[in-house]
């Protein structure tokens, strides 16, 4: 599986998903909203961790910057 995700993108997910869990754990939302943002949160973690995130793959997009050196000269 190939990486679609940079760095920045990857640290806003994972505060992002600690922002959400906090939520959660600390009932300050409950009920189904609680369950939604968990899942949310879970989902967030995974793929900062991972660095890939399916619906980026669907839309095309990817903000992993390209390395492109190769050893090569390109003029």
């Amino acid at each position: 599986m190939k990486n679609n995700m940079g760095a920045g993108d990857r640290v806003i997910r994972l505060a992002v998903s600690t922002i959400l869990a906090v939520l959660c754990f600390q009932n300050i939302v409950t009920g189904v909203w609680a369950i939604v943002l968990g899942i949310l949160a879970i989902i967030f973690f995974v793929t900062a961790f991972v660095g890939n995130c399916p619906l980026y793959l669907l839309f095309g997009i990817n903000t992993c910057k390209k390395n492109n050196d190769h050893g090569t000269a390109r003029n």
